[in-house]
C-alpha cells in the first residue's frame, strides 16, 4: 500500500493544505496519470482526503511511522 512513491508524495503534501493533483505532481517530478492513481489509492485507503472544491489533502503537520522486523525464530 505505501510505496516508495506515495511516501515521497505524502512528504510533499504533509502540512501543504489543499493542493491539485497536477500540483502534487509538480512537486514530486511525476507523471499526473501515475500521481493520480497513487492519490486515488491513498483516498480509498483513508490516508488523503478530499479538499473542498477540488484537489486534496493530506491533514497532518507531522508523521512518525516506526516499523520492527525480525526474523522468524
Amino acid at each position: 500500500m505505501l510505496t516508495a512513491k506515495r511516501w515521497k508524495l505524502l512528504k510533499a503534501l504533509c502540512g501543504a493544505g489543499p493542493v491539485s493533483v497536477r500540483e502534487a505532481a509538480r512537486r514530486v517530478g511525476r507523471d499526473v496519470k501515475a500521481v493520480q492513481s497513487d492519490v486515488t489509492a491513498l483516498l480509498n485507503a483513508g490516508v488523503l482526503d478530499r479538499a473542498p472544491g477540488a484537489g486534496v489533502v493530506f491533514p497532518y503537520d507531522a508523521v512518525k511511522v516506526e516499523f520492527l522486523f525480525r526474523a522468524p525464530s
